[in-house]
């Protein structure tokens, strides 16, 4: 892309890359993997542990939870999703936050909101209290959900982007494992203090997040907007592959801050400015054939991406494997701590296969395969149902059927959702566009895990599962005719290949014909430099 830059509810986002020229360094070598935007990036991205951990440990906690506090399934089911609903109205505060304060300590911010709030639950009393403590936590969970990938895409080179952007998905699910870990390490204890104190060991993260966070450089697009040409020259010449990507990265960030070109300042003054104007207008009132195209791919790949019912399978494990025949608490949380491992290992697979094998690929591999799974797991659930005896076969199928989802899950539609997203928007477009998509996803997952013990209950757990592959079966034939390939396109490639919703893939072949083309030529053009070289 020549340029990344998003103003999500306030915030800036820019990966001022240019792709153009990128493509010129690629074809001659390859450069090595940034360590110090590698580093930034895994930091960045420890405040997406936040998010996991409470998804995770709340599957646990609401076994105990719901014992202690004698709360009924439609409580139960509020507890758990409600927090999607809080996270909107941190990522909304975390906009405005990180343009004020910076990045960096936005992100401590973040930490320190979820520290209370993880405390706030950790000794509530009854349900209102809890209730209060999902909120505080919701807010803290919100912050980190945007800011976090808005820092990671800020320090990344054109070379990692995919890479490197998608570590807050990896951070979750770490998290995510991390919660179930404290699920069954606190099990033992009495029950109305291990719920409590599953709860509560949310606030360790956040401390060590807080700390770690201090210890990266704040992110050189904040530093320009702020006016601090100089800082932001030196964190831009760590994070880039060389130094022509660096001045690249600069000359796009100083023209979209309004600064002029030829000003090589340490410190100036940026004229504020006003964000979003006439944009909204743009994407729903007046949208071009592209921004048509565009705003369905992202709203439907967002959409999809949690109404295919996964939270249902991560956050209702235990009841799963509980309908399965599993009815020991123990066994219940190892087969989810099972869950959590076989999600973190597969979502760490992906991150290779992005910038190596392609969006779209992953993205058809995972949503079929989730056709099949979710089909075959409503299958074995329906049979365990209607049987008086234990089906041993139907048992470890369901198992088995489980633990694939998520893995198939993370190889594609998890982290390929978010990173997509990103890429399509048009720069005056992209912070909009992003905010569109974190609603949607937030919204349908809120919906999702506040639905599925009233839907099973109505139609069977099996039946939920059939309908969760329906949903599924649509999001592949979705993706299949409307979404093309985006890795390694440039901005004026993206236009050309979004300008028609159907009729893409002609554009495509066309993109690749003439990239075959430059790429003979600029190597016949490398040969007869080298041959005049020679000769002199």
């Amino acid at each position: 892309m020549s340029g990344f830059e998003a103003d999500n509810n306030g915030v800036s986002i820019s990966v001022a890359a240019d792709n153009k020229n990128g493509a010129d360094f690629e074809v001659s070598k390859k450069p090595k993997r940034n360590k110090f935007a590698f580093a930034c990036s895994i930091l960045a991205s420890l405040a997406s542990i936040l998010l996991g951990y409470d998804i995770g440990v709340m599957s646990g906690a609401i076994i105990y939870i719901k014992d202690d506090l004698k709360i009924s399934d439609v409580q139960v089911e509020i507890l758990v999703g409600i927090l999607n609903l809080y996270c909107l109205i941190g990522a909304y505060a975390a906009g405005r936050t990180s343009d004020w304060i910076g990045r960096r300590y936005t992100i401590v911010v973040a930490a320190a909101i979820f520290f209370v709030g993880a405390l706030l639950m950790g000794f509530a009393t009854n349900y209102a209290f809890l209730m209060v403590g999902r909120f505080v936590a919701g807010i803290g969970v919100g912050f980190a959900l945007l800011i976090a990938p808005v820092y990671t895409a800020e320090v990344s080179p054109a070379s990692s982007r995919g890479f490197l952007n998608s570590f807050p998905e990896v951070f979750i699910n770490i998290g995510l494992l991390l919660g179930y870990v404290s699920n069954y390490a606190f099990s033992k204890l009495r029950a109305e203090l291990g719920w409590r104190v599953m709860l509560g060991a949310g606030a360790i993260p956040s401390v060590f997040l807080a700390i770690g966070v201090l210890t990266m450089p704040e992110s050189p697009r904040w530093l320009i907007m702020q006016g601090r040409l100089g800082e932001a020259k030196t964190v831009l010449h760590k994070t880039s592959d060389t130094k022509e990507e660096a001045h690249g990265r600069l000359s796009d960030i100083k023209a979209a801050a309004g600064i002029p070109e030829d000003c090589t300042d340490d410190i100036v003054q940026v004229q504020k400015q006003t964000h979003g104007e006439g944009v909204w207008k743009e994407l729903f009132l007046h949208p071009t054939p592209v921004v048509r195209h565009v705003l369905i791919c992202a709203i439907g790949i967002h959409f999809f991406q949690q109404a295919i019912g996964l939270d249902s399978v991560v956050l209702y494990s235990p009841r799963i494997f509980e309908k399965a025949g599993i009815t020991s608490s123990d066994r219940k949380l190892l087969a989810t701590m099972a869950v959590g491992l076989s999600k973190t290992i597969f979502i760490l697979v992906a991150t290779f296969l992005l910038d190596k094998i392609g969006r779209r690929p992953l993205l058809l591999i995972s949503s079929g395969g989730m056709v099949v799974i979710l089909a075959t797991l409503g299958f074995s659930l329906t049979i365990i149902g209607h049987s008086d005896n234990k089906i041993t076969w139907a048992v470890g199928l369901c198992i088995t059927m489980v633990l694939s989802s998520v893995a198939v899950f993370s190889i594609g539609m998890g982290p390929i959702a978010w990173v997509y997203s990103t890429e399509i928007f048009p720069l005056r477009l992209r912070a909009q566009g992003a905010s569109i998509g974190v609603a949607v996803n937030r919204v349908t997952s809120g919906v999702i895990s506040m639905s599925f013990i009233s839907l099973y209950e109505a139609i069977s757990i099996g039946g939920a599962f059939f309908l969760y592959a329906g949903v599924a079966l649509v999001a592949f034939f979705f993706f299949f005719t409307f979404l093309p390939e985006t890795q390694g396109k440039t901005l004026e490639e993206m236009e050309w290949l979004f300008d028609k919703l159907v009729g893409w893939r002609e554009e495509a072949q066309k993109l690749k014909r003439k990239r075959k083309m430059n790429e003979a030529n600029h190597q016949i053009q490398l040969g007869n430099n080298l041959t005049t070289d020679r000769r002199c």
